[in-house]
């Protein structure tokens, strides 16, 4: 289902986004935990057998799920349940399995708080495990073997995630960008990419993700190239930054089509480029700024291009750059203008993409070592595959779908459909 986010990063209940996040992840983390913790158990006991040869420790479905309170809220936890027939030849009584993790009388845990609060402020669900480990000891059936089975997970999710058939999906728009990582100095431009895009039905969704040294051409194409070598069918938009290496792409892999230049960077690269002799009354870059906004806001393609040119005609006296940066690339910042006016909200910025990243930087310093280029992508991977079942429709999903048959929209309107001929 997907929820609305607040521009506030609450979701419609008031809950913070970050700490759902932080929830979900801690319930899968905590279910594979455990999991693996029963089946430790279970293989202790493996050559453990009654007198008709059954084993006498075997799981037995799952406990009744409960609520865990923890310093993100309540998490909803499924105990495995195990059938224990074993017998202490001491005391004769039976012997019970009980859970290091979560015994069965535990409703509030401040140790499994410690280590979410930790998960929040920056440990990756790599390390998730690790910290149980240290918290609860190795009782808890969490050997090095099955923390590295743990860790290994998520990459295998990435790697199937990497390798699905494309061909039964339509992806109508798409947002790229990347992520740098905070990595060791050998590997300083490390990065990881990321296509989202919408489908037919207007639904946002992850469209692949990989790690790369930088976000070069090259990478960028080889990005494209698995999409397309899945038979992903080619966006009729794409929005994304001014990195050249990405258009680049783009024109080699996916030539039909077409570019949306992101506004907000664009917006930073012209006051970036307006020297402090411009700005005396220390008004001149909110003033620069509000014009540069007044074109992406502009009520259709000819008022844009009026407020660019309104624009050079003010600035024309500063720095050529400044001018440059405005007017170049001139019909691919104004692409947007080609489709429905409510979508063109979503078109002009990558605030789609970047709101995924929001929940990715808090964390993007934990991995090091040489693992970082299978690790960091799989960590990032499974936190934007939790954030996304957060990620709302584009307004007016229904015409998702006439952009993709080729309808025409003039000011933002439907003037024509497929087979058509307009008045």
């Amino acid at each position: 289902m997907l929820s609305e986010v607040n521009d506030d990063g609450t979701t419609a209940d008031g809950s913070a986004l970050t700490d759902e996040i932080v929830r979900e992840s801690a319930r899968r983390m905590l279910a594979a935990a455990q999991k693996e913790e029963v089946n430790a158990e279970i293989s202790e006991w493996d050559d453990q057998r009654d007198a008709n040869g059954r084993r006498l420790v075997v799981r037995n479905g799952y406990h009744r799920p409960r609520k865990l309170t923890t310093a993100v809220g309540a998490v909803e936890v499924k105990v495995p349940r195990v059938n224990d027939k074993l017998v202490d030849e001491a005391t004769g009584e039976r012997k019970r399995f009980s859970s290091a993790i979560l015994p069965p009388w535990c409703r509030k845990s401040s140790k499994i708080s410690e280590v979410l609060l930790l998960y929040r402020h920056g440990l990756s669900s790599g390390d998730f495990v690790p910290s149980l480990e240290r918290s609860f000891g190795s009782s808890a059936g969490l050997s090095p073997a099955t923390v590295t089975r743990l860790t290994t997970h998520r990459q295998a999710d990435h790697a199937a995630f990497m390798s699905r058939d494309l061909a039964e999906v339509d992806y109508v728009y798409t947002w790229a960008d990347g992520i740098h990582l905070n990595a060791s100095l050998n590997e300083a431009k490390a990065c990881v990419l990321v296509l989202t895009g919408v489908r037919t039905d207007g639904s946002k969704e992850l469209v692949a993700l990989r790690g790369r040294y930088r976000k070069s051409g090259e990478s960028w194409a080889d990005l494209l190239r698995g999409c397309a070598r899945r038979d992903m069918r080619a966006p009729v938009l794409a929005v994304g930054g001014d990195a050249l290496g990405l258009w680049k792409a783009l024109a080699e892999v996916l030539p039909a089509t077409r570019e949306q230049r992101y506004w907000v960077h664009r917006t930073a690269n012209v006051l970036d480029a307006m020297p402090k002799s411009a700005q005396p009354a220390e008004s001149a870059q909110p003033a620069a700024k509000k014009a540069i906004q007044n074109t992406y806001n502009a009520e259709d393609r000819d008022h844009a291009k009026a407020a660019v040119k309104t624009f050079a005609k003010r600035y024309g006296a500063k720095p050529s750059e400044v001018v440059r940066k405005t007017t170049d690339n001139q019909e691919e910042l104004l692409a947007f203008f080609d489709f429905p006016a409510e979508h063109w909200i979503h078109l002009r910025t990558t605030n789609p993409i970047e709101s995924s990243f929001s929940i990715v930087r808090p964390r993007r310093q934990v991995t090091r070592g040489a693992g970082l280029r299978i690790a960091a992508p799989a960590m990032v991977f499974k936190l934007v595959e939790s954030a996304q079942a957060r990620w709302r429709a584009v307004n007016a999903p229904h015409l998702v779908a006439l952009v993709r048959v080729g309808a025409r929209f003039e000011h933002g309107q439907l003037v024509e459909r497929p087979g058509e001929v307009s008045a």
